[in-house]
């Protein structure tokens, strides 16, 4: 069994962890109203459209806020703080996300800074964090 905070994939999420497999960033956008979203669901949770499709995000965002996890999961296999971050895409969503390759100090995770989508290795999956984008590190 899994660890608990390990994500599972689901027939509703897979075409989003495929993405991640992939290098790339894959939500939700509604066709009916035109909103993207995130989590991934088969409902638009804008207008409850089920006229939903994935398309590959641009993977821009910026920090919104962010703490700063002194002792982290072990999971991620270092003792070394970790942030866990609220990130908002350039396409309107926000998600819950890691900023990494950069120092994980209130001096180097600026809020509004801009990010770019990466992804890495958690347990088995390939998961989404975010990096500083460049020229930005």
């Amino acid at each position: 069994m899994p660890h608990p905070l390990v994500p599972v994939p689901t027939p509703e999420t897979q075409p989003f962890w495929d993405g991640c497999n992939e290098g790339v960033l894959r939500i939700n956008r509604c066709r009916a109203c035109g909103d993207a979203y995130f989590p991934p669901s088969p409902i638009c949770p804008e207008c409850s459209s089920t006229n939903v499709e994935f398309f590959d995000a641009s993977g821009e965002a910026t920090l919104y806020s962010y703490t700063i996890q002194q002792k982290p999961l072990a999971l991620w296999g270092s003792d070394s703080p970790r942030s866990v971050a609220l990130i908002k895409l350039a396409e309107g969503p926000m998600l819950t996300s890691s900023v990494i390759n950069c120092e994980q100090t209130p001096e180097a995770l600026q809020l509004d800074m801009p990010l770019q989508a990466t992804f890495t290795s958690f347990d088995d999956l390939t998961v989404l964090c975010f990096e500083p984008a460049e020229g930005n590190s």
